[in-house]
């Protein structure tokens, strides 16, 4: 990553046998469960979440995916401190990964979802949180780290073909926006990332 420092190498290796990621730092979230068929991998949905609203870099999507974080540390906290979610992955501002679900093991990160006819998305996509807003754009770092990501996902879980990595607002449309347009899939697309 060109960041103005110099950094190893990273392991993009996935195995496939634990659902673990090389390059990922492991922080086990609590919110997740068995896949009613941990074979059935084909959909990649990508989202966006910033936490508080709009602020980068702190510790609270941390927090939320580990069920720790403090309703009185923000305002907007108090409305969802309470909530189980998490990811398999998030991709932060600077492109360092953070797995907090194995990927043969269901995250809960697509809620109420359908994707071309068939519902509970959660049970056979692999969820990514980019840290952004729909309307600020993401930073390089992230689109280099999926750059590298998306490949190794896509060798590792041969169901997800370029068509079938898509946003959460494909598979919830009308209740979200993530990643939202200042993501920019075309990039994604000329990168290889997709191909």
């Amino acid at each position: 990553m060109q960041d103005g420092t110099t950094q190893e190498p990273m392991d993009w290796h996935i195995d496939v046998k634990r659902g673990r990621l090389a390059a990922a730092r492991q922080q086990p979230s609590p919110n997740q469960d068995a896949r009613p068929d941990p074979t059935d991998i084909d959909l990649l949905i990508l989202h966006g979440i910033s936490l508080p609203p709009g602020e980068f870099g702190g510790r609270w999507i941390e927090d939320l995916f580990l069920n720790r974080l403090d309703p009185d540390a923000d305002p907007y906290f108090a409305g969802i401190h309470r909530l189980r979610v998490s990811a398999h992955l998030l991709v932060r501002r600077d492109g360092r990964l953070i797995q907090f679900v194995p990927f043969h093991r269901r995250a809960w990160h697509a809620g109420v979802s359908c994707w071309r006819g068939r519902k509970r998305c959660n049970d056979y996509s692999i969820g990514i949180e980019l840290e952004g807003t729909d309307d600020t754009p993401y930073d390089d770092r992230q689109y280099r780290t999926l750059e590298h990501l998306l490949p190794s996902l896509r060798a590792a879980y041969p169901g997800i073909t370029a068509e079938r990595i898509v946003g959460h607002s494909d598979v919830a449309p009308g209740r979200k926006t993530d990643p939202g347009p200042a993501f920019d899939w075309q990039r994604l697309r000329r990168s290889g990332g997709m191909s």
